[in-house]
């Protein structure tokens, strides 16, 4: 079944993902492509819509990014968003010019709406406005349907021809019923059924694999994980006994999680599964090496490796399955203009020589839809809630260089802080929560004995999907209660700090 499709066309905004999200929420599917795609690209999609995101740039510059002109005579409707509502109007023939310092604005912002099928059924009007540059004249054919105190045109539309446009970032939560401008445009604009669903993505992608692999054999890089938890479900689903689950245990792992991922998968699902033990040859791979992105490939490369050395022992494997998620993918540079902010495991690390064609179901998809797809799936409530786990795992949480006594140190002290947290009644609450383990030593006194330790970090954030968010704000007796327990049961660790960097400007990683 082919989906309604809506296009985000990426200028370089810091926000292109949570946009998209906004769109996925009302159950209409939705890519990312950058400003640069050809128009007959996007015309062969047909697309419902086009959302236009926001960017760095100043519109009215010889070399800012600009969509050519007959976009907007292509007969699709289209959102212009901060920067998206400047390129619009400058390309139309208005006017965009650089604000004063008292013409500019950022942060909460309180807004008139005038009446527009862009604003049905709202009725507050705070806003989030992040911008230097400002609209002077509209195109014409356009009115102003929205203004505040300092900026007099917020929102612009040309109900002719479907084109709209907002000054602020109606995407971001701050921004007071902004879900109901994207609903808006989306339902009462582009015109949309809305027939994006977990079912229909299962009963879809199960298809999809079925035609794709037919009956040939199938590797799946199971890590645990709820990414490639469900990856391997799901295509276990449309093959069956052809899907062989190779589970690499690199010793980056959670405590216990090895024997956890054995119990889930051949009790549960009665699945085909290999353990690999593999710690002393990952860390000897990983010895002396402390830069982040070097310890990404070895640890991406490594797996390849053990999956080509399975696969002959099993004789020809065609596909190696991986989960892959949405995030993973843009923030890789792959998806529109924004910068890459890190390269993925999964999307950065594979050698050019691999043997296997790449199977990742899941590319589509935020962490938020994986998760529901999970469920859908019949996995348990416990693995498709455990917090998000990077692919290198403690690869990248042992800061600098990655030791077995570093990793034993840190899946104690991590291990301490996730029963706190449930014990608390907060593990749910909180989208992502880990220790860490820098590469800093401290002095402390324990007893009467001058001790040299290990710094342990902790971090917990909230978030919808991981592409923003704020640090979570856990009860001091808690921390208190963490902090003490790492000092006093984890050998090798005396310091216990908390990070309170939201992102951004932060990542939610450390490394």
């Amino acid at each position: 079944m082919k989906h309604e499709l809506v296009l985000v066309i990426d200028f370089g905004g810091q926000y292109n993902q949570l946009i998209a999200r906004r769109v996925r929420e009302n159950n209409v599917y939705c890519e990312i492509i950058s400003y640069k795609t050809d128009i007959e690209e996007i015309k062969a999609k047909n697309p419902k819509g086009i959302i236009f995101t926001g960017g760095p740039n100043s519109a009215y510059l010889e070399d800012s990014p600009q969509m050519a002109k007959e976009i907007y005579d292509a007969g699709i409707p289209i959102l212009g968003i901060c920067y998206g509502i400047q390129t619009m109007c400058h390309t139309l023939g208005g006017t965009v010019r650089k604000g004063t310092a008292a013409e500019k604005e950022y942060g909460k912002t309180a807004i008139t709406y005038k009446e527009s099928r862009l604003f049905e059924g709202m009725t507050t009007n705070s806003v989030w406005m992040s911008h230097t540059d400002r609209i002077d004249t509209v195109p014409e054919g356009f009115e102003i349907i929205a203004y505040t105190a300092d900026c007099p045109v917020a929102g612009i539309q040309n109900v002719e021809k479907n084109l709209y446009g907002v000054q602020f970032h109606p995407e971001v939560e701050h921004s007071q019923e902004g879900y109901m401008i994207i609903k808006n445009f989306l339902y009462n604009i582009c015109g949309v059924k809305g027939d994006w669903t977990t079912d229909s993505f299962i009963k879809d992608k199960v298809a999809e694999l079925k035609a794709t692999i037919g009956d040939k054999k199938v590797l799946c890089a199971l890590s645990g994980g709820v990414d490639s938890s469900v990856a391997a479900v799901l295509v276990h689903k449309a093959i069956g006994d052809n899907l062989t689950c190779v589970f690499v245990d690199h010793g980056l792992l959670r405590k216990n999680e090895g024997d956890d991922v054995e119990r889930i998968f051949r009790n549960t699902f009665d699945m085909n599964l290999i353990r690999v033990n593999a710690e002393d040859r990952f860390l000897g791979k990983l010895k002396g090496v402390t830069e982040p992105e070097a310890k990404r490939k070895i640890i991406g490369e490594e797996f390849i490796r053990v999956f080509e050395e399975e696969s002959n022992k099993l004789g020809k494997m065609d596909f190696l399955v991986q989960g892959t998620i949405y995030p993973d993918i843009v923030e890789s540079g792959l998806g529109g203009e924004s910068a890459t902010i890190k390269s993925h495991h999964n999307v950065g690390g594979l050698p050019e020589d691999v043997d296997f064609q790449i199977v990742e179901p899941l590319k589509e998809l935020f962490k938020d839809e994986v998760r529901k797809i999970g469920l859908e799936l019949g996995i348990e409530d416990k693995l498709i809630f455990r917090h998000p786990f990077p692919g290198p795992g403690l690869g990248i949480r042992v800061i600098g260089e990655v030791t077995k006594e570093k990793c034993d140190i840190l899946r104690e002290a991590d291990a301490i802080y996730m029963d706190e947290l449930r014990k608390a009644g907060l593990y749910r609450e909180i989208w992502q929560a880990f220790a860490t383990l820098p590469d800093v030593k401290t002095v402390g006194v324990m007893g009467d004995e001058r001790t040299y330790a290990y710094l342990v970090g902790l971090r917990a954030v909230s978030s919808s999907d991981g592409m923003t968010s704020d640090w979570y704000k856990i009860p001091y007796d808690v921390l208190e209660k963490i902090a003490n327990r790492i000092v006093n049961e984890v050998d090798g660790a005396n310091r216990v700090v908390y990070d309170i960097t939201s992102k951004p400007p932060g990542t939610i990683e450390w490394e």
